[in-house]
C-alpha cells in the first residue's frame, strides 16, 4: 500500500475528528488569494496580528554570505511581497490602532509602519513637519498622519506602569531575545519622545484640512504591487478606504489631548491645550451619527475631561451638567474650605461621590499642610471624620488616619464627630442597616476614646441614647470604667451613697451602676445592704459579664441567704477579672474578704477560696518574669503547690487550671526533684498533667545523658505521639458493608490535643521548650519523611527515629503545634539562637523564603553582636549557609548568592558563576562586589561584564579586584582578616533589607 493510500484509509477509519492544520506563513506567498480567503474566517488561526508578526519576522531575517558573515535582510522580491503581506493584513484590520498596539510589539509596530511609509511614497530623508499635507496623495497623507499618531501614542503608553512579565526557563538565548527587544524597544521611544514637538505639529496641521481622507485598502496594496502603481492610479485618485474629516480630527484630537495631559506634569500650560482638544472631540463625537473609524475609550475620555476641568479651573457652577467633582475642585480653588465639609457631609446621606475621590480631596489638603499651611490642619481633621463617617454607614473598615486622630482629639472635634453623625443621618427614615453601622460607629469612639470626659460626651448625646440599646449602654458603661486606671477606682471611688444628702434621689439604677464600678469589698457589701432594702432580687445578675467557673455555681447558688450568695458571686467574679487583667492587688483584697466571710459557714467553700488564692498567687508569681525579675518564690507557696498536688478532700469542687497551672509552676521554677522523686504515685497514675510533668522534668534531669538513660524520653515520646493520633471511626451500611466516615481524635491519649497545647502555652522554661520542641521537630521531620528539607533543633538524637504506626498521626496537628510553639517560645526569648534557626527552617521548608532568611540573619545577629564578631560556625553551618543561599537564589538576589557562597568552608564556585550569570537580579547588584575576597569570584564577574559589554560594572568588579588587602601574595593572616571584615560588613547590610 502507497502512503498516500495508507492516509487515506487512517482518515476514513478515524473515529475521532481532525483539528484543522494552521496555516503556514509560506503558504501565503504561493497562492497570493489565500489572505482575503484567510482574512474573512470567523476565527481566523493564525489571527491578524500573527500572521504580521510573522510576515514582518521572515523578511528581516539576516542573511549569512559565502565567508560565514551575517548580513542586513536581502531586498528581494520575497521579502518585498512578505512586507507588503503584512500591510495588507493590518489594512484588513482597517488600520486600528488599539488592535495593532495590543497585538505588537513597539519594534513590530514601528517596522510595519515605516514600511507603510515607504510604500505611500513618502519622501525619504524628509521631515515630516516640513511636508504640506494638503500637497500629498491622499494615501501617502493619511500614512503621515498614522504614523504620526503612533508616535505620540507610543509615548503616551510608555509613561504608564507596566507589571513585569516572569521570567520562564532560565535559558540565555531566550533571556537575551528579550533584553534586546528591550533596548530596540527603548531606542525607538528615545527617537519618538525627541520628535514628539515634530509628531504634534504634523498632526495640528492635519486638522487644519477640512477634505476627506482615505487610506490603503488591499485593493489599493494589490495596486502598488502591479503595473498600475507606474500610471500613479493610487496616489492621486481615492480608490482606498474613505475616511470623513469629522472622524479623522476627532481622533487626533483625542491622541492630541493624550499627549498634552502628560506634558502637563512638567508644563501646567498643556493641560488648557489638552482641555481644549478633548472639548473638540466630545463636540465632534455628538456630531457623529455613527463613528465606524474612531477607536476611543469613552471612560478614559470622560476621566481625561473631568480631569482637566479639575486642574485649569474651567468649571462654570451655573452650567446644568457641572457635577459634583466640579463643584468641589471649583470650591477648593476658591478656598472654601467649609462648603466643602459641608458638601461631603450631604454626600454623606447622598452616597454619590465615590470614597476614593473624597479620599483624594483629603490627601491633596494633607500635602498642603506638609507643604507649610498649617492652617488646613483643621480642615484635614474635619474631612477624615466625614469620610469616617461615610465609611461607618456603609460598613467599611475606618482609616488608620482616623484612628489616629481618636488618640488625643479636643473636645471640638468629638463635638463635631456627633453633629456630622446626627446630619449623616438625616432622612426621614434611616435604613436599618445605616442605624446599625451608626451605632457600631458610636460604640467604637466610646472604645477608642481614653479621655473619659470625652467619651462620656459621645454617651449622653441624643443620637447614642436613642442608637443603642439599654443593654448596649450598660456594657459600655461598664467597659469605659475599667478601661479608666481600674487600679485607683478603690482610692478615688464614685460618690458613697452615705456622701449624698438624704435630701437626693437615690434609684436602684445609681446603686447598680455603684455596684458594677466598685472594687472595695467593704463599699460593696454597702451597696449590696443598700439594694436587698429596696428590692428583693438576686443582684448577682446585674452584670451579665460576672462569671464564676462552672464548677463553682452550684455550690454558691446553694446558700440560702440572698444577701450572702450575692455577695460571695461579686466578690469571686471581680477577683477573677482583676486576676485576668493582673490586677493581683485589688484580686488579693477580694478574695481576703470573700475568704473570711465564707470561713464562717461552709467549709467546703473556704477551701475554694483557698484554692483560687493559691492560683493567684501562683499567676503573680508567673508574671515576675516576664517584667523582669527573676526572684525565686518563696518556699511557702512552693508547699502550697505541692499540697494541692496531693490534696484528697472530698466532695470540694476542683478546677482543673489549678492543677494544670500548678504543674507548669513547678517546671518553671525547676522543681524537677519533687515531680521524678517525690511525688506520690497515685496522683502519676491519675492526674495527666502531673504525668506529663514528671515525663518533662525526667527528661530534662537527664539531658544530656547516655543512650541507656533515655527511658522516660522513649516514655515521653509514647505519650506525645498518641496525643497527636487520630483514630478511624468506620460505620456500616444498610448493606452491610463498612464506610469510612472520617477520623477523629484518637481518645488514648492522656489528654485532648487542644488541652495539651494550652498547658505548653503556659511553659516558660527554656530547657523545658527546648525539649518540647526538639520531640515535635523530630515528629514532624518522621511524618513529612523529606529527607532533604528537615528541620533542625536540639538534641534531636534522643528520640526514635521511627514510627510503628504512622498513619495514624495527623501530620497536620503536629505541623500546626510545630510552629505555634517555637513561635511562643520565640516571644519569651526573642535571642535564643537555637529557636531562631528551628523557626527559619520551618519557614524554609514551607517554601517562605524571605521570612526564613530573616530568622536565619537573627540568629547570626544574637550570638554575634550584630555582625562585630564571627558568627559561631555551630550556628552558620554548612546546611544553614546553603539554606540562605536557597532563599536569596529564590528570590532573584542572585548577587547576594554569589557572596554567600564564600562563607562554605569549601566556596562553591559553581553556584556562584551560575548566580552571576542571571541578568534578572532583584538586589543591588554592584554595590554588593565590596564583600566579594574571592578573587576568582571577582575575576569572573570581570569576564562577565566585559563579555555583555557593560562598562560601569565591570569597573566596579575591577576596583573591588584591585585592593591591596585581596593581593594573593599577602600572608594568609591578611586574606583572613580582609575575609572577615567583608563578612562582617555584608551580614550587616543583609540584616538591615531583611529585618
Amino acid at each position: 500500500m502507497s502512503v498516500e493510500a495508507a492516509d487515506r484509509v487512517a482518515s476514513k477509519t478515524s473515529s475521532r475528528p481532525s483539528t484543522p492544520l494552521q496555516v503556514s506563513w509560506f503558504e501565503f506567498l504561493l497562492d497570493g488569494s489565500l489572505l482575503e480567503k484567510h482574512l474573512q474566517k470567523t476565527s481566523p488561526d493564525p489571527t491578524p496580528v500573527q500572521l504580521i508578526i510573522q510576515f514582518l519576522e521572515q523578511a528581516s531575517k539576516p542573511s549569512v554570505n559565502e565567508q560565514n558573515q551575517v548580513q542586513p535582510p536581502v531586498d528581494n522580491r520575497r521579502n518585498r511581497t512578505l512586507k507588503l503581506l503584512a500591510l495588507k493584513v493590518a489594512a484588513h484590520m482597517k488600520w486600528d490602532l488599539d488592535l495593532l498596539e495590543k497585538g505588537l510589539t513597539t519594534p513590530v509596530l514601528n517596522m510595519l509602519l515605516n514600511e507603510l511609509l515607504c510604500v505611500s511614497k513618502v519622501p525619504a530623508g524628509v521631515k515630516h513637519v516640513d511636508l504640506d499635507l494638503s500637497t500629498l496623495p491622499p494615501t501617502t497623507a493619511m500614512a503621515v498622519i498614522i504614523y504620526n499618531r503612533w508616535a505620540i501614542r507610543t509615548i503616551v503608553l510608555s509613561s504608564f506602569p507596566e507589571k513585569q512579565n516572569k521570567p520562564g526557563p532560565h535559558q540565555m538565548n531566550m533571556l537575551n531575545i528579550v533584553q534586546q527587544e528591550k533596548e530596540m524597544t527603548e531606542n525607538i521611544l528615545a527617537v519618538l519622545k525627541e520628535q514628539a514637538d515634530d509628531s504634534i505639529s504634523v498632526l495640528e496641521g492635519a486638522l487644519c484640512l477640512k477634505k476627506d481622507f482615505y487610506i490603503h485598502t488591499l485593493r489599493t496594496l494589490d495596486l502598488l504591487a502591479s503595473d498600475a502603481a507606474a500610471n500613479g492610479e493610487t496616489e492621486s485618485s481615492t480608490a482606498g478606504l474613505r475616511i470623513s474629516a469629522d472622524e479623522l480630527h476627532c481622533q487626533v484630537h483625542y491622541d492630541l489631548g493624550g499627549i498634552f495631559f502628560q506634558q502637563g506634569c512638567t508644563d501646567q500650560p498643556a493641560y488648557e491645550k489638552a482641555r481644549d482638544h478633548f472639548r473638540q472631540t466630545n463636540e465632534l463625537l455628538k456630531k457623529l451619527d455613527e463613528t465606524v473609524h474612531v477607536h476611543l475609550d469613552g471612560k478614559r475620555l470622560a476621566g481625561y475631561w473631568n480631569a482637566c476641568k479639575a486642574l485649569t479651573g474651567d468649571c462654570n457652577l451655573s452650567d446644568p451638567h457641572t457635577t459634583q467633582y466640579d463643584q468641589i475642585n471649583s470650591l477648593i480653588r476658591a478656598h472654601n474650605y467649609q462648603a466643602v465639609i459641608e458638601a461631603f457631609i450631604r454626600d454623606n446621606t447622598a452616597r454619590s461621590l465615590p470614597r476614593h475621590f473624597r479620599r483624594s480631596v483629603l490627601r491633596e489638603f494633607l500635602y498642603k499642610v506638609q507643604q507649610g499651611e498649617a492652617s488646613l490642619d483643621a480642615v484635614c481633621h474635619k474631612l477624615c471624620v466625614c469620610n469616617a463617617v461615610r465609611d461607618a454607614l456603609e460598613g467599611e473598615i475606618l482609616s488608620v488616619r482616623f484612628q489616629q486622630l481618636l488618640l488625643k482629639p479636643s473636645k471640638q472635634t468629638v463635638d463635631f464627630m456627633l453633629e456630622v453623625c446626627s446630619r449623616s443621618l438625616e432622612k426621614d427614615q434611616p435604613s436599618e442597616a445605616s442605624r446599625r453601622n451608626m451605632a457600631c460607629f458610636l460604640k467604637t469612639l466610646c472604645e477608642r476614646l481614653e479621655d473619659l470626659s470625652l467619651a462620656f460626651v459621645v454617651t449622653s448625646h441624643k443620637l447614642f441614647l436613642e442608637l443603642l440599646k439599654d443593654e448596649e449602654r450598660k456594657t459600655l458603661l461598664e467597659q469605659m470604667r475599667k478601661r479608666s486606671a481600674t487600679v485607683n477606682l478603690s482610692a478615688k471611688p464614685l460618690p458613697s451613697f452615705y456622701d449624698i444628702p438624704a435630701s437626693a434621689s437615690v434609684n436602684i439604677g445609681q446603686l447598680e451602676q455603684q455596684l458594677i464600678l466598685s472594687l472595695d469589698p467593704r463599699r460593696i457589701r454597702q451597696i449590696l445592704i443598700e439594694l436587698h432594702g429596696m428590692a428583693e432580687r438576686p443582684f448577682w445578675r446585674v452584670n451579665s459579664k460576672w462569671e464564676v467557673p462552672a464548677d463553682y455555681i452550684n455550690v454558691i447558688l446553694g446558700i440560702k441567704d440572698n444577701l450572702t450568695k450575692d455577695l460571695v458571686y461579686i466578690l469571686m467574679a471581680k477577683g477573677l477579672h482583676c486576676i485576668s487583667i493582673k490586677d493581683f492587688a485589688h484580686a488579693r483584697q477580694l478574695f481576703s474578704a470573700c475568704l473570711e466571710l465564707v470561713t464562717e459557714f461552709s467549709p467546703k467553700l473556704r477551701q475554694v477560696m483557698l484554692n483560687e488564692m493559691l492560683l493567684l498567687e501562683v499567676r503573680a508569681y508567673e508574671t515576675m518574669p516576664a517584667e523582669g525579675s527573676k526572684e525565686r518564690p518563696p518556699p511557702d507557696l512552693v508547699s502550697r503547690v505541692r499540697g494541692y498536688l496531693e490534696m484528697r478532700i472530698h466532695d470540694v469542687p476542683l478546677r482543673q487550671v489549678i492543677g494544670e497551672e500548678s504543674v507548669a509552676f513547678m517546671l518553671n521554677w525547676r522543681e524537677n526533684d519533687y515531680l521524678t522523686l517525690q511525688v506520690p504515685p497515685s496522683l502519676v497514675m491519675n492526674n495527666p498533667y502531673i504525668k506529663l510533668g514528671q515525663l518533662l522534668a525526667s527528661t530534662c534531669k537527664e539531658l544530656p545523658g547516655p543512650k541507656e538513660s533515655r527511658r522516660t524520653a522513649k516514655e515521653l515520646w509514647d505519650v506525645v505521639v498518641q496525643i497527636c493520633s487520630v483514630s478511624v471511626q468506620h460505620k456500616r451500611s444498610s448493606d452491610g458493608r463498612l464506610g469510612l466516615i472520617r477520623q477523629r481524635e484518637s481518645s488514648l491519649g492522656i489528654l485532648q490535643r487542644s488541652k495539651f497545647i494550652t498547658f505548653i502555652k503556659k511553659l516558660r522554661e527554656p530547657l523545658v521548650l527546648t525539649t518540647l520542641i526538639s520531640l515535635f521537630v523530630r515528629l514532624h521531620s518522621i511524618v513529612r519523611d523529606d529527607i532533604v528539607n528537615e528541620v533542625t533543633a536540639e538534641h534531636l538524637s534522643i528520640w526514635p527515629s521511627t514510627l510503628p504506626n504512622i498513619q495514624a498521626v495527623d501530620v497536620e496537628a503536629v505541623a500546626v503545634t510545630v510552629k505555634e510553639l517555637v513561635s511562643y517560645a520565640l516571644t519569651l526569648n526573642p535571642n535564643n539562637q537555637s529557636w531562631l534557626v528551628t523557626q527559619a527552617d520551618i519557614y524554609f521548608v514551607t517554601n517562605q523564603y524571605s521570612a526564613a532568611l530573616n530568622f536565619y540573619l537573627q540568629a547570626g545577629a544574637v550570638c554575634s553582636d550584630f555582625f562585630s564578631k564571627p558568627v559561631p560556625p555551630d550556628v552558620y553551618t554548612d546546611q544553614v549557609l546553603k539554606r540562605m543561599i536557597k532563599c536569596c537564589s529564590m528570590m532573584n538576589c542572585h548577587t547576594q548568592v554569589a557572596v554567600l557562597c564564600q562563607f562554605l568552608r569549601e566556596v562553591d564556585y559553581m553556584t556562584a558563576f551560575k548566580a552571576l550569570q542571571e541578568q534578572n537580579s532583584h538586589d543591588a547588584m554592584d554595590s554588593f562586589y565590596d564583600y566579594i575576597w574571592d578573587v576568582t569570584i571577582l575575576e569572573y564577574l570581570t569576564h562577565i561584564h566585559h563579555k555583555r559589554g557593560e562598562t560601569e560594572k565591570r569597573q566596579i568588579a575591577v576596583k573591588a579586584i584591585g585592593q591591596t588587602e585581596l593581593n594573593s601574595s599577602n600572608p594568609e593572616e591578611v586574606l583572613q582578616l580582609a575575609a572577615q571584615k567583608r563578612k562582617k560588613r555584608f551580614l550587616q547590610a543583609m540584616a538591615k533589607l531583611y529585618f
